[in-house]
């Protein structure tokens, strides 16, 4: 497996647990780093490498009126910010190509969402800064076709790739994880992530919003850990119900410790 270096850590084939973490967008410069350094109170507790993520811009909402964070430019100077203040990596989502050359001279990680996944121009683009870039799997691909996507970030000489789960539509407003993906796209050589928090989401499910299932994070983040990751994503608030995006998937920052605790004592065992 290519081992990927982001900033001091290094992911895939065994190394330390990384967790990507924080809210999923952009709520304010004093809230998002608040929310930034309770997340490092814990993974530095347990040994964990952390990523600080937040959209700096939710490009794909339900509706037209929906919160979409600060923007481009605004965003990533909070993202300087935090990674400064922090002292950990950061990641976001960019949504054009016009968007990767200014977000690469702040991002450690530029990360394709999952509706973009096959956007070759976007993909072509992230990997030509040689910047890690981490691909969400489309609810629309199978897991073995993220080769292709894997074989447009070669082409132009990058193999710092990250692999993303995110779930697979399964009908309307519905989407469902099959945990042999996993096992697949660490077969193309990349280490993989689990998004255990937009996996649970239902799409659109609230009309003009989408829903979720928080209450099954915890089931989807520890069979991931057993089936075997390289990295964990999770959404997270410290009070969910009051999130300007994905409140009903996140996960409540008071419960995050127990979370990854045993996240991590499964992922010890996978590894061994």
């Amino acid at each position: 497996m290519q081992i990927v270096k982001i900033g001091n850590y290094q992911v895939g084939d065994g190394k330390k647990l990384m967790l990507m973490a924080g809210p999923c967008v952009l709520e304010g410069y004093e809230r998002s780093l608040a929310i930034g350094k309770r997340v490092k109170q814990i993974t530095d507790k347990l040994g964990i490498n952390y990523v600080f993520k937040a959209s700096y811009d939710k490009a794909n909402r339900s509706a037209f009126n929906s919160f979409r964070g600060p923007g481009l430019t605004e965003g990533l100077a909070m993202l300087a910010s935090i990674k400064q203040e922090l002292q950990v990596p950061v990641v976001s989502d960019i949504h054009e190509v016009s968007q990767v050359e200014q977000a690469a001279q702040v991002l450690d990680i530029l990360q394709i969402p999952a509706f973009l996944c096959r956007q070759t121009d976007l993909v072509y683009a992230a990997a030509q800064t040689q910047k890690v870039v981490n691909v969400k799997k489309g609810q629309f691909l199978a897991p073995w076709d993220m080769k292709n996507v894997v074989n447009k970030i070669l082409e132009a000489g990058n193999k710092n790739i990250l692999l993303t789960e995110r779930g697979s539509s399964f009908g309307y407003n519905t989407l469902v994880t099959d945990m042999r993906g996993l096992a697949i796209m660490r077969e193309i050589g990349y280490p993989v992530v689990m998004d255990a928090t937009h996996s649970v989401q239902i799409p659109g499910g609230l009309g003009t919003a989408s829903g979720g299932q928080s209450q099954y994070v915890p089931h989807m983040a520890r069979a991931a850990a057993a089936v075997g990751i390289d990295a964990l994503f999770l959404e997270v608030h410290d009070n969910p119900a009051e999130a300007l995006s994905d409140g009903p998937n996140m996960v409540s920052l008071d419960k995050l410790e127990e979370l990854l605790t045993d996240v991590l004592a499964i992922y010890k065992i996978a590894h061994k």
